[in-house]
């Protein structure tokens, strides 16, 4: 089967560069003394987790319960749910456990380890717990500083059906960084943050056995990991416009695109129209791009997905993507209807989120393999 063979839109993963992605951040790490916790929000699938590791012996990340079980039926036992949990979705937990999980559970306060444990002791269960430290003012979290830091982790090592396993931060600032410079400063923050409340735990008389941080920005330019014992990332194995804005890779390395139609010319506007929008692309305007304009995807030959000069979706509708040809060197002539594009999202887990399976390709315009997502949160 071809591209032009499937209806539109469709998601299309590149598997050579998804590949060569996943191969350059484990190249990367061999350098530090942690390991990889990757998330697996981004792909949902068990076969892009197996090119990450073959035999899928690997400790993950989630953000939701159906992701973990999902991978747990695909034979991933060793799995972060790295959202604030609450006591209604432990039982979900529990669930999981007696089917061979380990789950590990994510709080920041008092109030949530009391919940937890209580749910623990109706359940005869126990929790594996790390305490969400702040690094950026970004999210949920405490301050490395904060005083509440220690009663935390004083409570999940008192309480019944709880344990304390350590620290966890995530550092969304990095997504606002201006260059490279600005990168590794953020990086190091954030490592310098979970070390700080990891050695203030430990220094209280707890174990902190855990030191968890990342996102692929910080992963991508920290100039060292001393003191960090897993590093976590997941946009990485796609990259997107984003990513390219930031720095961290180049348009070439971007692995997922969506295969749209040109539906209509607009003359009158001098654009023309495709048949992805928001749905398809997501309305994350991303970062502006290099005219100063927001957009919401790079757009590309469909048949080798290499840019077309200076061409980006220039606006969307729920299911119309908007080309504005002005200040290109197109016409609409040269995109006749019924002919296809390929749009690089910018926001590769959201746009991705839209479709059941992946078309894969491997560097040509045939499409070799599908595979499956695991959608949803329940």
């Amino acid at each position: 089967m071809q591209l032009t063979d499937l209806n539109t839109p469709a998601l299309i993963l590149d598997k050579s560069i998804l590949d060569r992605n996943i191969a350059l951040l484990a190249q990367r790490l061999e350098k530090y003394d942690c390991i990889l916790r990757p998330h697996l929000k981004t792909c949902k699938s068990a076969d892009i987790a197996r090119r990450i590791n073959p035999d899928l012996s690997m400790p993950v990340t989630v953000s939701t319960l159906h992701e973990a079980e999902y991978f747990l039926e695909n034979g991933i036992t060793d799995i972060l749910y790295a959202v604030s949990i609450v006591p209604g979705k432990l039982k979900q937990v529990k669930h999981l456990q007696d089917k061979g999980a380990y789950m590990i559970l994510l709080l920041d306060t008092v109030e949530a380890a009391t919940l937890a444990s209580t749910s623990a002791l109706q359940l005869d269960a126990e929790f594996p717990c790390l305490v969400e430290v702040d690094c950026d003012g970004k999210r949920a979290g405490l301050k490395p500083e904060a005083p509440e830091l220690i009663d935390v982790a004083k409570a999940l090592t008192q309480l019944p059906g709880v344990q304390m396993k350590g620290v966890m931060t995530h550092c969304g600032g990095s997504y606002y960084c201006q260059g490279e410079e600005e990168m590794v400063v953020i990086a190091e923050q954030e490592r310098t943050a979970i070390t700080k409340a990891a050695d203030r735990i430990q220094k209280a008389g707890f174990e902190c056995p855990v030191v968890s941080m990342g996102s692929t920005p910080t992963v991508t330019f920290a100039r060292s990991l001393d003191g960090v014992t897993e590093v976590r990332a997941g946009v990485y194995v796609f990259q997107d416009m984003v990513m390219q804005a930031l720095g961290v890779c180049k348009t070439s390395d971007i692995a997922l695109s969506v295969l749209s139609t040109v539906i209509s010319h607009n003359s009158s506007e001098n654009r023309i129209l495709i048949d992805a929008g928001s749905l398809a692309l997501s309305a994350d305007p991303g970062k502006v791009n290099p005219n100063g304009d927001p957009h919401f995807g790079l757009v590309c030959h469909a048949e080798d997905c290499k840019p077309f000069d200076n061409l980006w979706v220039t606006s969307s509708n729920q299911e119309h993507g908007l080309i504005s040809l002005t200040n290109t060197p197109y016409t609409p002539s040269d995109f006749p209807i019924g002919s296809q594009v390929r749009i690089l999202p910018n926001h590769a887990c959201i746009t991705a989120a839209a479709y059941a399976e992946y078309q894969v390709v491997d560097g040509s315009d045939e499409i070799t393999d599908r595979w499956q997502r695991c959608n949803r949160w329940g």
